[in-house]
């Protein structure tokens, strides 16, 4: 079975949105896969507050009002619905995309908002211990850990953010750091400083995680000396991988895999734009998120119906 659109948008977050608000506003035959429940990322935040427009509003609320306002233009939303892969098709312009489930939807244009996964620390026990004391995700999973003391390794807005949260849950959170500068926003840093729950640990570099059946410890070394902390839990933030791989055609990226794209959000192949996390950028914000498939449901528009006009000639 094969479903025809103008316009199909993988993933479901902030940018995916946008573009299924603006494809569907602009009255393209549009559809919105996702792999999951709506939101992408804004599940995993538990407080937004650099979103305009909201001084404060949890990552899930946005989440819906997100769901709620482009469905409301008439976007079809496909949640739970993961994608096996996205080709071209024979005449080497046709977008297709094939379902998990064995569906195949096609349209004259695409647009990528399939986000990434969390970059893993491939230590010893990472794998061993994950859902048993290792995890990727505060807000998901911060309540199992209460009055237990953590660890969180990385250095980014994240990794600084996330230690935040898991301090309304821990008696202790230490913030690991293989490096002994942060990349985090001065702002997040400061508030975690001031939060007598967090300490920070920097110039480590971390070697295993240890435990009986649950973690019990995180080993790291530091200034060449090994080191033992005692912990009942670890949450990595190290960044993500894009999922660019879900593309069978070649197109162009960087060393990390992240999209390249013009300013128009399109990338190398015609017809087919990037956005949000899966895009090579400066920042990973709603904000910008937004932005981008603001910008790619234009675009994408234009091309649309470029290509219908040439068809009536």
């Amino acid at each position: 079975m094969t479903s025809e659109y103008d316009v199909i948008i993988v993933g479901g977050g902030p940018a995916g949105l946008a573009a299924g608000l603006y494809t569907a506003r602009m009255d393209l035959k549009a559809v919105l896969l996702d792999r999951g429940p709506l939101g992408g990322q804004l599940l995993n935040t538990e407080l937004v507050e650099d979103y305009p427009g909201f001084e404060s509003i949890l990552g899930a609320d946005l989440a819906v009002k997100m769901g709620d306002h482009s469905r409301k233009f008439g976007l079809e939303v496909r949640d739970f619905e993961p994608v096996k892969e996205v080709d071209l098709g024979a005449d080497g312009t046709t977008k297709v995309v094939r379902l998990e489930s064995g569906e195949e939807l096609t349209s004259r244009a695409l647009i990528m908002a399939a986000g990434g996964l969390p970059r893993y620390l491939e230590v010893p026990g990472e794998k061993e211990f994950w859902g048993r004391g290792v995890s990727y995700c505060a807000v998901c999973d911060g309540a199992f850990f209460k009055g237990q003391e953590l660890a969180v390794i990385g250095g980014g807005d994240a990794a600084v953010e996330e230690g935040d949260f898991l301090t309304r849950y821990a008696s202790k959170v230490y913030i690991v750091h293989r490096r002994d500068q942060f990349r985090a926003q001065p702002i997040l840093l400061d508030r975690a400083h001031d939060n007598p729950k967090i300490e920070f640990i920097t110039d480590a570099a971390v070697k295993s995680i240890a435990g009986d059946g649950k973690v019990r410890a995180l080993n790291y070394e530091r200034h060449g000396r090994p080191v033992e902390l005692p912990v009942g839990g670890v949450f990595i933030f190290i960044g993500f991988v894009p999922n660019s791989k879900l593309l069978k055609m070649h197109v162009d990226h960087d060393e990390a895999g992240y999209l390249n794209t013009d300013r128009n959000m399109q990338t190398s192949v015609p017809g087919i734009w990037a956005v949000g996390d899966v895009r090579a950028q400066l920042t990973k914000q709603i904000a910008t998120a937004v932005g981008d498939g603001t910008t790619a449901a234009v675009a994408a528009s234009a091309y649309v119906t470029s290509l219908k006009d040439a068809a009536r000639r």
